[in-house]
């Protein structure tokens, strides 16, 4: 089969590399985890920009990353890649009662709801917020947390009450904006303002959630539409002969909302 064998492929020349390539050699969990969580980013940013062919050459970066971490577990007699890929199987066939089993599950909520359940029920995870990595970025950290919330029903009924609840963390801090005076340059803020500020992004993130937006991926398109709105401005300060960067705010803007214009 051709699929077997490319996979066969794969792990025959991860174990040379292994053997064989001083830098791989060396490698233990610890230090390829950082390149097997930026493999998986750049898989998100292929994805979110629409470029299939740079989606299958990441996803061959992030394949590797398991064969090579699978192999390191292998040399430790703790698992290999078919204990992987036996352990993905087994925990989707019993996560989807509703495909595999007598269950019955008529939208996507119910199939969340019960996965939750069965994490509790056949997995033995204990406690609200089981299993949630405190590595994760912390957008994504916050949207898990809400997630595990929600899954005992401890949310806003609708989106419209989490946008409320966003309206008044504005406020608050608004207020401790004036009540707090501003920090000086390189020193640290007062806690109320960090306290503030991590309500305000919390609540925000609450907002996401309910409209189904992943918010890292929302605010990292954010980021660069800013990006190229910015360079657009400067480019066309510099066709009428000025340098951005020296120009005042109201100027700034100006060709800032032409770039808004020229983008639509």
């Amino acid at each position: 089969m051709p699929l077997a064998d490319a996979l066969l492929d794969l792990q025959r020349l991860t174990e040379r590399l292994r053997r064989e390539c001083p830098w791989d050699r060396e490698q233990t969990t610890r230090t390829i985890v950082p390149h097997t969580v930026e493999e998986a980013y750049e898989v998100a940013d292929a994805a979110l920009a629409g470029s299939n062919a740079k989606l299958l050459d990441e996803l061959g970066d992030l394949l590797f990353q398991v064969y090579f971490l699978s192999l390191l577990l292998s040399e430790q007699r703790q698992g290999d890649l078919e204990t992987v890929a036996r352990g993905i199987h087994a925990k989707l066939v019993r996560r989807h009662p509703h495909v595999f089993g007598e269950a019955e599950a008529g939208s996507a909520g119910e199939v969340k709801a019960r996965w939750e359940d069965i994490k509790r029920e056949q997995e033995g995870r204990e406690g609200i917020f089981h299993d949630v990595p405190g590595g994760l970025p912390a957008l994504l950290h916050a949207r898990k947390v809400q997630r595990r919330a929600a899954a005992i029903d401890f949310e806003y009924p609708d989106t419209a009450g989490a946008l409320a609840d966003l309206e008044d963390e504005l406020r608050e801090l608004r207020d401790a904006i004036d009540a707090v005076a501003a920090p000086a340059p390189e020193t640290e803020p007062d806690p109320r303002l960090v306290a503030e500020v991590g309500d305000v992004l919390f609540a925000a993130v609450n907002v996401a959630r309910r409209l189904g937006v992943d918010p890292e991926l929302a605010l990292r398109s954010a980021s660069e539409r800013f990006v190229a709105r910015v360079e657009e401005a400067e480019r066309l300060a510099e066709a009428d002969g000025a340098e951005f960067a020296t120009l005042d705010l109201e100027a700034k803007n100006r060709y800032f909302d032409a770039a808004k214009n020229l983008a639509g």
